[in-house]
């Protein structure tokens, strides 16, 4: 599961990203962002481990975009491998940092990277009619045929300026379709890079909110100045610094959280005094599936699987304990996984 940064230059990306997984981008580079999780850091503390290791997922910095559609190719291309659309948005005022468009406006960037995925998967759908009409008579397999049906809609569809992510496909037509490259069907996250003055503010989300209701889409304002300033200072001057601004944690930890939650993916946890672990599953995953994430040989013979809450395992503060409470509950394969569960699994192979 994968994320792609996208955005104009000088909207931050690189800070953004280095602050993300620690390592220096250039476009195309692959970096691994560990999910800040609270809990984690709480149950850590319960059992004090060797080892902590927070849940993971994958971003690759993309090319800058340009106001020239012809010059994105590079970077729609690249869109095409993720699961979710970073998109970064400059909303700062700056007069010394350059903007490609003369003038700060994070509305106007959005909608314009907004109409660039539209046309995107406009021209694929355009294309692909066009083969498939050369094709007719020499190929009229079932698929084909059905392609036929289903791709005028979706054209019709997009040329009314509405993503394909507000578009209902049956079941066959997912199966049509899930090899096109179609850039309005993933998950949309926009992150605003704004000053410090900007952070507690509304109004500049809002309208994206409107803008962008029928996208699968969340929003999210971020000072990467302020954030590359937190991760150099130690944890009593970090804390105050997050009061002065009226913040309970970092942006960047609720950040890392939406494209968690973007990627359809949830946590579960095993504990030990060896090592206290979060694990990444999809949402709703069965108890087997949750398994496999940790090892293979867990799903071929799973048995069963133990589950307490988080919040129970932090409030009575020991395994046993919750065992003895009743708040331990032996589950089976139809199990299916819940955000936040503790997780211990009895498998034979």
């Amino acid at each position: 599961m994968k994320l792609g940064l996208a955005g104009f230059p000088q909207t931050g990306k690189r800070t953004l990203f280095k602050l993300l997984t620690g390592q220096d981008g250039a476009p195309g580079s692959l970096g691994v962002a560990r999910v800040r999780d609270q809990r984690l850091n709480n149950l850590a503390a319960l059992y004090n481990p060797e080892k902590v290791v927070p849940a993971i997922m994958d971003f690759v910095l993309l090319p800058d975009l340009d106001t020239d559609a012809q010059h994105n190719a590079a970077a729609l291309k690249g869109l095409e491998s993720v699961d979710v659309i970073c998109h970064l948005i400059r909303a700062f005022a700056d007069d010394t940092v350059f903007h490609i468009c003369g003038e700060v406006d994070a509305r106007r960037d959005a909608h314009s990277f907004a109409e660039e995925l539209l046309l995107n998967d406009l021209l694929f759908v355009e294309k692909r009619l066009e083969r498939l009409e050369k094709e007719r008579g020499k190929k009229d397999d079932a698929r084909s045929k059905a392609e036929l049906v289903l791709l005028p809609r979706v054209q019709e569809h997009l040329e009314a300026n509405a993503p394909l992510s507000a578009f209902t496909f049956t079941e066959e037509e997912e199966k049509l379709v899930s090899s096109y490259p179609l850039l309005t069907r993933k998950s949309l996250l926009i992150v605003l890079n704004v000053g410090e003055d900007q952070l507690s503010s509304s109004e500049l989300l809002y309208p994206l909110e409107t803008h962008f209701a029928e996208w699968n889409f969340k929003a999210l304002a971020v000072s990467a100045k302020i954030e590359e300033e937190l991760t150099q200072l130690d944890e009593e001057e970090r804390r105050g610094f997050l009061e002065d601004l009226g913040l309970d944690s970092p942006a960047l930890d609720r950040l890392t959280q939406l494209c968690y939650e973007s990627l359809g993916l949830i946590s579960f946890f095993t504990v030990g005094e060896d090592e206290v672990r979060a694990w990444a599953v999809r949402r709703d995953a069965l108890a087997p599936e949750a398994g496999r994430a940790i090892h293979t040989d867990i799903e071929k013979g799973f048995i069963r699987v133990e589950v307490v809450k988080y919040e129970d395992l932090i409030e009575l503060g020991d395994w046993q304990k919750a065992k003895e409470t009743g708040k331990l509950q032996q589950k089976g394969r139809d199990y299916a996984t819940l955000d936040g569960d503790v997780m211990q699994f009895l498998f034979k192979v």
